[in-house]
């Protein structure tokens, strides 16, 4: 009973972050490019959590730890945003969950954390299924083949970084991460914007029409409340509970994405997200007393 609303709390952020591919593919049909729609929504949430705390961005500015989460998480929804915009939904977030399998190899080099042998093995795992979804009929290899294949392997990687970046500046504000986050994917989608833009690879929006608005807007408040749900739960769950929640994010992401008909699922895909769910799954279980990688 005490756990279950911390516990509705991250399934509430996996079910908004499992259904926000069908806004931004909304704003692109409107001819609001992703990288543009990140900084619009992400600069409205920005707004208010500094209307709420407006003096944490000096706390951010101060302490470079934060500028490379703000770094991390700007490229995660860089590539997380863009690819499931232009890419089949399901095959982008399964390779998006390969996310599991980074932090191992994250956590040794950033925190020290040797793997062991389990947590190698869950390595292999996850890989193993990763190929199995990039496996494309007629490919010989198994490699990304699409900007969406890469976007959400990066994505997935730099998820994984801006995790192990959260739990090494455990010490800073709650509001102050929050600030960093969000201004990082204001100013990264930016950056990447204006390149692509001086490139004439992206097109600078000319303006917003209400329609636009009328998707942007909710879409903003859905995104922020998602990030203040998830710290309110992940604060009271065991870290094994709040990524097990999470795995969530995949079945409404898949649901929602094969009915609407923006994903392609086959015996290939179902195999390989059997065994990254798995590993992900694995990662999650309590082996003892002492936390492994």
């Amino acid at each position: 009973m005490q756990h279950r609303l911390p516990a509705l709390a991250v399934l509430l952020n996996a079910l908004v972050w499992g259904l926000t591919w069908w806004p931004f593919r909304q704003l692109a049909a409107l001819g609001l490019h992703p990288l543009w729609t990140t900084v619009l929504v992400y600069g409205v949430a920005l707004l208010g959590l500094l209307l709420w705390s407006p003096g944490e961005w000096r706390t951010v500015v101060a302490q470079p730890g934060l500028w490379a989460l703000m770094l991390a998480s700007g490229l995660t929804n860089v590539g997380f945003n863009w690819a499931v915009t232009v890419g089949d939904v399901v095959r982008v977030v399964l390779l998006f969950y390969l996310m599991p399998a980074w932090s191992v190899l994250l956590a040794w080099c950033l925190l020290d954390e040797k793997p062991t042998g389990a947590s190698l093995a869950r390595l292999a795992l996850a890989l193993t299924g990763v190929l199995l979804v990039l496996q494309r009929p007629g490919s010989s290899w198994p490699v990304p083949e699409s900007l969406a294949d890469g976007l959400a392997l990066m994505a997935g990687f730099c998820f994984a970084l801006t995790s192990t970046l959260l739990r090494k500046l455990h010490h800073a504000r709650g509001d102050a991460r929050a600030v960093a986050m969000f201004a990082g994917g204001v100013i990264t989608a930016g950056a990447v914007a204006l390149a692509g833009w001086a490139s004439q690879a992206i097109a600078v929006p000319t303006g917003l029409s209400w329609a636009a608005l009328a998707v942007a807007l909710p879409l903003a408040g859905a995104i922020l409340a998602g990030n203040l749900t998830l710290q309110y739960g992940a604060a009271r769950l065991a870290a094994h509970q709040t990524a097990l929640i999470m795995l969530s994010e995949i079945v409404f992401a898949g649901v929602s994405a094969i009915a609407a008909g923006a994903a392609d699922l086959n015996a290939r895909t179902v195999a390989g997200a059997s065994l990254i769910g798995l590993a992900a799954i694995l990662a999650t279980r309590r082996s003892g007393p002492r936390r492994g990688a």
